[in-house]
């Protein structure tokens, strides 16, 4: 999904003056977010579902204003907005059961890239680093992130190269530790 930088900007102003008190910027964030949210819904539901699309926006809306304390001002807010309406319509599909399927003549839908889900990603991404120390996370994120070398991440951290790979090593096995499924308290 593409929206233009000035939209972005525009939502995001708006976002950050509600969060400071600003009634009325809150309330032109909802209307045109609430406009934006049903064309996003009705390419996704088609004419066949076109009666949920109303019931999904007000859902969605209702979710980002409860939600809302949670934005992070250094994201994208339409990445954000977008992830919480992308998880709304999963679990109305859930719901419904339906199986979303693209006749192959509009295969577009299925290769187009989904910055929301890859902003959501990336923000995954970066909670799980915050929860190693800081060398590790850094060298991880510079090797498996952002496509330095090892040797690069290490002369940039100040740590000889294999160092580095056992620094990489740990970290990771520290995450899949942490975040493969078992039994687990925190659940």
């Amino acid at each position: 999904m593409s929206v233009a930088a000035d939209t972005e900007a525009r939502l995001r102003g708006q976002m950050l003056a509600a969060l400071g008190g600003d009634a009325a910027a809150y309330r032109r964030l909802l209307d045109e977010l609430g406009r934006l949210l049903k064309a996003y819904f009705a390419r996704r539901l088609g004419a066949a579902l076109a009666a949920n699309r109303d019931d999904l926006v007000q859902e969605t809306l209702m979710a980002i204003h409860t939600r809302r304390l949670t934005y992070d001002p250094t994201q994208r807010f339409t990445a954000w907005a977008y992830a919480i309406a992308r998880y709304k319509l999963i679990d109305h599909y859930r719901r419904s059961r339906i199986r979303y399927t693209v006749p192959l003549e509009d295969d577009a839908a299925l290769f187009a890239r989904d910055e929301a889900g890859d902003t959501a990603a990336r923000m995954d991404v970066e909670v799980a680093l915050a929860t190693l120390p800081a060398r590790p996370a850094d060298l991880i994120r510079q090797v498996r992130l952002e496509g330095a070398s090892i040797a690069e991440a290490a002369r940039k951290v100040g740590m000889t190269e294999t160092a580095a790979k056992v620094s990489i090593h740990r970290g990771l096995k520290a995450l899949a530790a942490r975040f493969a499924p078992g039994d687990r308290d925190d659940r």
